[in-house]
């Protein structure tokens, strides 16, 4: 049977690649999005999710929009030099025949949990803003989630946005220190990992061969995010941070991981967002979450390209970009 998943997520041109890698793969279900500011405001990240999920043929999966700030820091700015002003680095796609659900995010989070046969596993793209607000406001309904598998923060490779921090931990602190803090099953997959699941411009050419409505967007996106890369960092390859986290669902041992005590500080001006992973038992506080360190980058390479490949086939002529 497929596992049944929830993707709370804030698209973002890594966010987009990593959806569409789990609508392309048969051991998933896909039940439901969430989405939260962050890459880009809710606005847009909610509007992306909406125009993703029609281009595959899925406007029957509900998108639900949840919070556009952080729990507490007022600080906190999006990724827009990375991902573009709209989340989607200007890349055209038509607008969706529907808006975004009723419920608010963390109501279709609690209907959708409660709602399945089988234990749903939480995946978590973007700031975790979503998350620990259910946890807080319905612990009952989180305690039956079977796992929750996050992007975000490193145990050695530190940081993305400052020096100590990675992202989406940066982007709202306080409510990644409550969900590390939850006592749920946690997997972080961080940037030990996802600076290593690297793909490079020719890793896209057959899908750029094969044309077709999904091939388009995508390398529209590659193209826009290698070239941040090149520009920002001087080098060619592009990390799929949030794919590697759909990645380690389909097929866990793509990434090795360890039951390690995470912490996050939240008010260190240097420090602010930095997770603070106890790799050495230094402390003798128990594990709050198993933690990548080592990854297989060819299979993960292998398997994100061989799916996008296969949902591009699959699905029908676009239509028109609005």
């Amino acid at each position: 049977m497929p596992i049944p998943v929830i993707i709370d997520t804030d698209p973002g041109l890594d966010d987009a690649l990593a959806i569409l890698l789990a609508f392309a793969s048969p051991e998933l279900e896909v039940l439901g999005l969430t989405t939260v500011g962050g890459n880009a405001g809710l606005a847009h990240t909610t509007r992306n999710a909406l125009r993703l999920l029609h281009l595959i043929g899925r406007d029957d999966v509900p998108v639900a929009a949840g919070a556009n700030t952080p729990l507490v820091r007022q600080d906190a700015v999006s990724a827009a030099g990375v991902h573009g002003d709209d989340g989607f680095g200007g890349v055209p796609l038509a607008e969706a025949p529907r808006g975004a659900d009723a419920r608010p995010a963390v109501q279709l989070l609690v209907d959708l949990i409660e709602g399945s046969a089988e234990p749903v596993t939480l995946i978590a793209l973007g700031p975790l803003t979503n998350v620990a607000t259910l946890l807080a406001a319905y612990p009952g309904t989180a305690a039956k989630l079977d796992k929750i598998v996050l992007m975000g923060g490193g145990a050695q490779h530190l940081g993305n946005v400052t020096p100590t921090a990675e992202f989406n931990i940066w982007y709202d602190p306080d409510a990644a220190s409550r969900v590390f803090a939850s006592g749920l099953p946690i997997t972080m997959i961080g940037l030990d990992v996802t600076h290593k699941a690297i793909t490079f411009a020719e890793d896209w050419e057959p899908l750029r061969a094969q044309g077709g409505p999904v091939a388009e967007a995508v390398t529209g996106m590659v193209d826009f995010y290698t070239q941040t890369y090149r520009e920002n960092l001087g080098v060619e390859g592009t990390a799929q941070h949030d794919a590697l986290a759909v990645a380690a669902v389909i097929a866990p041992e793509l990434v090795t991981t360890s039951a390690l005590h995470v912490d996050v500080e939240c008010s260190g001006p240097l420090t602010i967002g930095m997770t603070v992973v106890d790799l050495h038992n230094v402390t003798g506080k128990k594990p709050t979450a198993n933690v990548g360190l080592e990854v297989d980058a060819a299979a993960f390479n292998t398997l994100l390209i061989g799916r996008i490949l296969a949902i591009n086939a699959a699905t029908p002529a676009a239509p028109p970009a609005g």
